[in-house]
């Protein structure tokens, strides 16, 4: 199965080019500010795509989904794709688990105090997780932001190293954009957008055993 990751479009989906694959995989920060109007506008956008399988996760950015009623979710989600939120989904037998959450980062959503608190939200994560969706990265993957700090979760770093997934795909840090390889797990930080938010990082394009 080939697929397409992208991450932190912040409103700019239309500035984006993608290239042809079964699955597209968005992990949040769909919107600027997470109003109703913005997450529609990128649902809608993002259900139009053409590929057979279409999943996304929430990001700091878009306090729409964290404020939402599960009434107010299904009425705005097409049939056509696929929101994850502190769940999963098994698609040609390849295990996909996705959340929103990070360690606190400004008055944003989906904050969480490191520790105890959201440490709670990774041992959700199911041990046979192929592919882990995150907002944020993992402490000391991809995580770096300018000045330099390493701020990505120790809590998610532990649980990705006891389950092994075979992909954690994640954004959040835009000048963190790139892939790395650590102990076979595969680690893609998404982000198309920089600092200044402006459309600069191409899609991440990857393949995976399962059908279409």
């Amino acid at each position: 199965m080939k697929i397409v990751a992208i991450s932190d479009t912040h409103g700019m989906h239309d500035f984006l080019s993608l290239p042809k694959g079964d699955m597209l995989i968005h992990t949040g920060d769909v919107s600027k500010r997470g109003r109703l109007n913005e997450v529609t506008e990128f649902v809608q956008w993002f259900s139009r795509q053409d590929f057979t399988h279409k999943i996304f996760i929430a990001g700091n950015h878009d306090f729409y989904f964290e404020r939402a009623s599960e009434e107010d979710l299904t009425a705005l989600i097409p049939d056509n794709v696929t929101y994850l939120n502190d769940s999963g989904v098994s698609i040609d037998g390849i295990h996909i688990w996705g959340s929103p959450i990070q360690p606190h980062f400004g008055r944003w959503a989906f904050n969480r105090h490191r520790g105890e608190a959201i440490d709670k939200h990774w041992q959700l994560i199911p041990s046979n997780t192929d592919i882990l969706l995150t907002h944020g990265p993992p402490h000391g993957i991809l995580d770096q932001t300018y000045h330099p700090l390493n701020v990505g979760c120790e809590m998610l770093r532990q649980r990705i190293d006891q389950i092994l997934p075979k992909y954690s795909i994640f954004g959040h840090i835009h000048e963190a954009y790139g892939q790395v390889q650590e102990n076979n797990i595969h680690f893609i930080n998404a982000s198309v957008v920089n600092l200044q938010y402006q459309v600069v990082n191409a899609p991440v394009v990857f393949e995976i055993d399962g059908g279409c």
